[in-house]
C-alpha cells in the first residue's frame, strides 16, 4: 500500500540515531522484550518505527527479509490502529502483518515476538470488523494460542499480557460471561490478573494503563468509571519515549474529552 498516513508530529521528538537507540532500547522495549538487534540495516528501521515513520520502517524490514517480522509487523499495526482512518485500508494492513507473521512462527518458532505480533494484529483486526463477526470466523482461538505461546516463551512479555487481558474482557463484554466462558474459556479473573501484570511490568506505559481502562470498562461499565478515568489520566499525563507512545496518550485525551 502506498503513501500511508504520516505522523501527525515532528518525528524529531523522538531522535534515537546512532548510540541513542541502545542506550534507551531497554525502556523502549520493556513492554514487547525485544532483543536489541545485530545488524545495522534492523536498527535503522527500529529507529524509523520510533520516529513515526512507520511506512519506511516496513520497507526496510521487508527488504532485510522474514527476521524483520517484528519491527515490520508492530509498525504495520500501530499505523493501522492509530493512523489509517480508511476502513479497507485499514483491514488490508493487518491482514498483511497476520499473513507476516504467521510465515514468520513457521520460520522462528521459539520467537516470542512472531506470535505476540500474529495475536496483536488479529486482535486489531477483529476489533476493526467487529469482535463478533471475527469470534464466528474462528479468530479467537487463534489469538489465544499466539498469546499462550509467547507468555509461555517469554513470563514478563508486558504487552502480550495485556493483549490476553483484553481477550478475555473482550469475549465477557460481546457474549456474556456463561458462555464467553463455556465456548472461549475466557474469565473476568484471569482478564484482570493479566492487566495488572502489565500493568506492574510496565508501570510507566502509557498502553498498559489505557488498556486496564478499557478492560475494566468492558467487565463493569460505569461501575468502575473513576478508576477507568483515574487511569486515562494517568496515561495522560504521561512522558512519551517514542511515536508509538505519543500516539497511546492522544487515545487516552481523546476517551477523556
Amino acid at each position: 500500500m502506498k503513501n500511508w498516513q504520516s505522523f501527525p508530529h515532528s518525528s524529531s521528538d523522538y531522535d534515537y540515531t546512532g548510540r541513542k537507540l541502545k542506550a534507551g532500547w531497554d525502556q523502549l522495549h520493556l513492554g514487547d522484550r525485544e532483543p536489541f538487534p545485530d545488524d545495522g540495516e534492523l536498527r535503522e528501521a527500529w529507529r524509523c518505527f520510533h520516529r513515526g515513520e512507520f511506512q519506511q520502517a516496513v520497507e526496510l524490514a521487508d527488504a532485510f527479509g522474514l527476521a524483520g517480522h517484528a519491527v515490520a509487523n508492530k509498525a504495520t499495526g500501530i499505523h493501522a490502529t492509530y493512523l489509517e482512518d480508511r476502513l479497507q485500508n485499514k483491514t488490508a494492513l493487518f491482514q498483511s502483518a497476520i499473513e507476516r507473521a504467521e510465515r514468520a512462527i513457521l520460520e522462528y518458532p521459539d520467537d516470542v515476538n512472531s506470535h505476540y505480533f500474529h495475536a496483536f494484529n488479529l486482535g486489531r483486526y477483529s476489533q476493526s470488523i467487529s469482535v463478533v463477526k471475527a469470534l464466528k470466523q474462528g479468530v479467537g482461538g487463534k489469538i489465544h494460542k499466539s498469546l499462550e505461546r509467547a507468555i509461555k516463551l517469554e513470563p514478563l512479555h508486558a504487552e502480550a499480557h495485556t493483549a490476553m487481558g483484553m481477550y478475555h474482557a473482550e469475549i465477557i463484554d460481546k457474549v456474556g460471561k456463561l458462555i464467553g466462558g463455556m465456548t472461549y474459556g475466557a474469565s473476568e479473573a484471569r482478564a484482570l490478573e493479566h492487566l495488572k501484570t502489565a500493568l506492574k511490568l510496565t508501570p510507566n506505559a502509557p498502553i498498559a494503563h489505557i488498556e486496564y481502562a478499557n478492560g475494566l470498562y468492558l467487565l463493569y461499565g460505569d461501575k468502575e468509571l473513576d478508576q477507568v478515568t483515574e487511569l486515562y489520566v494517568k496515561a495522560a499525563e504521561m512522558k512519551a519515549l517514542d511515536a508509538m507512545e505519543r500516539l497511546d496518550i492522544e487515545s487516552a485525551l481523546a476517551e477523556l474529552e
